[in-house]
């Protein structure tokens, strides 16, 4: 039996143009204005960890990549929502930094630095194809998947990618992504940046 398993919903933004090149090149392409921030949401609905429960937690990865995400020299800095007990702080560090195992694992070779840990209250919320997250004065995004017209009422997708959250992401444009944390600052509403969500089930 896993040591730790967590399954919920997922959004992010980051400041490259729509369509990210880090997704269609294998983490190998320049971000395109350089670098990359990036705000990874994930809302637990039902987790555990050697015994701590961790549904109705929400935590946010704040990334930063000063060039090629594959090059490695990331900076990554944890959000975790205010109501989260210190047990479950430390459940959800240790699965986000990649300590316990699991998905988040295989970034650690890239991470240069560890920014830290704020604490904030998280809103994570869901309405058709639309998603937002805000966590206080430090981060607030929200994207638009891109319809399908095959299948409706759902978002375009894309398959067998390099991500950890996720193999297969939903394809949507940023309609608001603000960062102001752990040195990430970024603010655009041009609805002409990148975003993603989709379910996930992690296990470690």
């Amino acid at each position: 039996m896993a040591a730790w398993q967590i399954s919920g919903e997922y959004m992010e933004t980051c400041n490259c143009t729509f369509l990210c090149p880090c997704i269609t090149s294998n983490l190998a392409a320049t971000p395109t204005e350089g670098d990359c921030k990036a705000a990874v949401a994930m809302r637990i609905d039902k987790g555990e960890k050697d015994g701590v429960k961790l549904d109705g937690v929400s935590f946010i990865v704040m990334m930063h990549s000063p060039g090629v995400m594959g090059a490695g020299n990331i900076t990554v800095g944890l959000i975790i929502d205010e109501k989260a007990s210190d047990p479950q702080v430390e459940a959800i560090t240790a699965i986000a930094t990649g300590a316990a195992g699991g998905p988040m694992a295989a970034l650690a070779p890239l991470v240069g630095k560890v920014a830290g840990v704020e604490r904030r209250p998280i809103r994570f919320e869901m309405d058709g194809l639309n998603r937002s997250v805000r966590a206080g004065d430090l981060v607030d995004q929200a994207c638009e998947g891109v319809p399908s017209v095959s299948a409706p009422g759902q978002a375009l997708g894309v398959d067998n990618v390099a991500h950890p959250v996720n193999s297969r992401l939903s394809l949507a444009r940023a309609t608001r992504s603000i960062f102001n944390v752990f040195g990430m600052k970024w603010n655009d509403s041009t609805g002409t940046r990148n975003a993603h969500f989709t379910p996930f089930a992690w296990a470690g």
